[in-house]
């Protein structure tokens, strides 16, 4: 299990619990996209709610490009589901003894249950106390997945629109840097679940450990992938000097606030009669919008959430958050708006999967923002991420052993890192090759990929961003492809990439924990990069989270998904 979200602890949680199951986080497992969801989780439970409206709801949202299927099961199994977080010990707020639902933009009811304004950190804080007492779990704190280890295979795939035919491999484990070393553990399967690739933005809501490492391992390894080119742009993200951009949760407007520009005026109403409580990426795009005809300087500049028309005894209770937020940058949410403009929130693409998170690899598995499941289309209805990352990874518990032995290799010792006993280790008995740099030479590499790093993210919001075009892309396309050069001419890429499989590595120079993450993430940016302008491209028409200002209208030839694999690009059949 490589990923320590939602998705990553609730999946580990649902597999059978005589199965030893390693679950590796390059961090902490407090530290995830999911801790910062502080809107909720969708389930219609509710008298005047039913599956059948979540459903209308979610395909609406989708534009076109949901699996009906799918959603159908979600919403279905989504009351349930929160059941079991219950019981599991997740305090949702309530009103009197029910569970207390609000409102979020695109839903048709109330039907958004939380915690507050922290409802992620709620469930993860619940999940990883679940986690830590199970003794078939070992937690590897700050692990770094690199790649999948691959064995030949010769059954044949067609699912989920790939191509009629293919040879089909499995997946017997992972290589990873652990303690100073590249170290491989065999496994019966490996569940990938970390996340998103918000990191590639400029402007991201995302943690510093949302870089797509997940999905472009898979890529890497043959995967297919699809629809990467729609991603969810917040509206609401505290826009200010030197701050990080900390989401707004959209439950704010769900509650009344209001959106207005410099001269108090509720502007989204021109762009939508729903206002405030549009789909996102149209109120995103209806604030970048204005922001061109109104600001001088459009890629910094900001527009306004009044949170005054909110009650202020409502908002003490629903947003304490959001409001120790703001007056730590000297914003009073009770007496002032706050600066607000959009980023990088969520990505809809990802490895393609069916019901039971399986991918076209066998023994490879992918779950939460990680995979494309068909639930959110092109475009993702509000708090279904963290429903999604319930019910998919309640699947798991189903899954198929295949005759082999769903565990890790036997362990050599290390210290552990949670409750559990219980650990992992390399199989190879192959001598250990050792990297070695001098300082200066370190030095000049350090300063090489620190620079794509702060280039990267730039040259893809601006590319790539909430509004497209071609000419752009495609000089944003040659120069990550300039970039991905360069990167691998690096003395420690040509190093690890000459590793074969089950050769053990070990490092030595200065801060090495630090440096090989910089370099694997500055690495999975670059394709994530390269993946979401070439897919943006290819998809000539505006859809969802997927705007072009040369192709501002849907298509009906394009209302089909996008699939990747390696370095081709198709249409799907349906």
């Amino acid at each position: 299990m490589v990923g320590a979200g939602a998705a990553g602890l609730y999946t580990a949680l649902c597999l059978p619990s005589d199965l030893r199951v390693g679950l590796i986080t390059k961090e902490t497992v407090s530290l995830s996209a999911s801790e910062w969801a502080q809107g909720g989780i969708a389930a219609a439970i509710a008298p005047e709610d039913s599956p059948q409206l979540h459903i209308e709801d979610t395909i609406k949202a989708g534009a076109g490009l949901c699996d009906r299927p799918t959603v159908e099961f979600l919403a279905q199994l989504a009351p349930s589901c929160i059941q079991t977080l219950v019981n599991l010990g997740v305090a949702f707020d309530r009103k009197s003894s029910e569970l207390a639902l609000t409102l979020e933009a695109a839903h048709s009811r109330h039907r958004v249950l939380h915690a507050a304004d922290t409802t992620g950190r709620e469930i993860i804080t619940t999940l990883t106390a679940q986690v830590l007492r199970r003794q078939n779990i070992e937690v590897i704190q700050q692990a770094l997945a690199l790649g999948l280890w691959l064995e030949p295979e010769t059954q044949e795939s067609s699912r989920g629109g790939s191509r009629p035919s293919e040879l089909q491999r499995r997946c017997q484990g992972i290589s990873m840097f652990y303690q100073s070393q590249v170290r491989w553990v065999k496994a019966g399967a490996v569940v990938l679940a970390t996340g998103g690739g918000g990191q590639v933005f400029a402007q991201t809501t995302n943690p510093t450990v949302s870089t797509g490492d997940g999905v472009v391992i898979a890529w890497r390894a043959g995967a297919i992938l699809r629809d990467l080119e729609f991603v969810q742009f917040h509206p609401t993200a505290l826009t200010k000097p030197n701050a990080d951009r900390f989401l707004i949760s959209e439950t704010v407007r769900g509650e009344g606030a209001h959106l207005i520009d410099d001269q108090g005026r509720r502007f989204v109403f021109d762009y939508h009669p729903a206002g405030e409580l549009a789909p996102r990426d149209i109120v995103s795009r209806a604030i970048f919008s204005h922001l061109q005809h109104t600001s001088v300087d459009p890629a910094t500049s900001h527009v306004w959430l009044d949170m005054r028309p909110i009650p202020a005894e409502t908002i003490r209770h629903r947003f304490p958050n959001i409001v120790k937020v703001c007056s730590r940058w000297g914003i009073d949410v009770f007496s002032e708006p706050i600066p607000v403009a959009p980023a990088a929130h969520y990505w809809m693409g990802g490895i393609l999967t069916d019901l039971m998170n399986r991918t076209n690899i066998i023994g490879l598995y992918a779950v939460g923002e990680t995979a494309s499941t068909g639930v959110h289309g092109a475009n993702r209805l509000a708090s279904n991420s963290l429903l999604e990352c319930i019910v998919f990874g309640a699947q798991m518990a189903n899954v198929e052993r295949g005759g082999e032995p769903f565990h890790s290799s036997p362990a050599e010792d290390h210290p552990s890192t949670g409750s559990n006993s219980a650990s992992l280790k390399g199989i190879s008995e192959l001598p250990i090759r050792e990297f070695t740099m001098d300082l200066g030479e370190w030095n000049a590499q350090q300063v090489q990929l620190e620079l794509l790093r702060q280039k990267l993210p730039r040259l893809v919001w601006q590319s790539a961003g909430i509004c497209r075009v071609q000419s752009t892309m495609d000089l944003a396309i040659a120069t990550v492809e300039s970039w991905q050069q360069d990167f691998a001419a690096l003395p420690i890429s040509r190093f690890l990439f000459s590793l074969r499989p089950t050769e053990p590595a070990c490092f030595d120079f200065p801060d090495v924990e630090h440096q090989l993450r910089l370099w694997a993430e500055t690495r999975n940016l670059l394709d994530i990069a390269y993946l979401i302008l070439k897919s943006a491209a290819f998809r000539t028409e505006s859809r969802g989270g997927h705007y072009r200002l040369d192709y501002p209208q849907s298509d009906p030839s394009w209302q089909v998904h996008t699939l990747v694999q390696q370095d081709k690009w198709w249409k799907s059949f349906v």
